[in-house]
């Protein structure tokens, strides 16, 4: 079993080596030889970053709240269906399977 699951990490350290990758849209401040210039470009990083970040929040709450609307109307046509099957077990005689 232990054999079996470090085989697994190994593949997979194999076959995802680049996992951290280089943000698109950031620039590389390391570059700028004045503080100001490097502030500057590390300040646009973070309100890059931020934006993306409510980007991202923001999409992933109206996946969720359409994911709930979809959970509740369904939920909505599983009792509509007990209700059915409900009224067709009383209508079915006692003695017949």
């Amino acid at each position: 079993m232990m054999l079996r699951a470090a085989a697994l990490f190994a593949f997979l350290l194999i076959a995802f080596p680049a996992l951290a990758q280089d943000v698109r849209g950031l620039e590389l401040c390391t570059s700028e030889k004045q503080m100001e210039r490097r502030t500057s470009c590390l300040q646009s990083n973070v309100e890059f970053l931020q934006q993306k970040i409510n980007k991202n929040a923001l999409e992933a709450q109206q996946k969720l709240t359409a994911a709930h609307k979809e959970i509740v109307a369904l939920k909505e046509t599983l009792a509509k269906m007990q209700v059915s099957l409900d009224e067709l077990k009383k209508a079915k005689p006692a003695g017949k399977p």
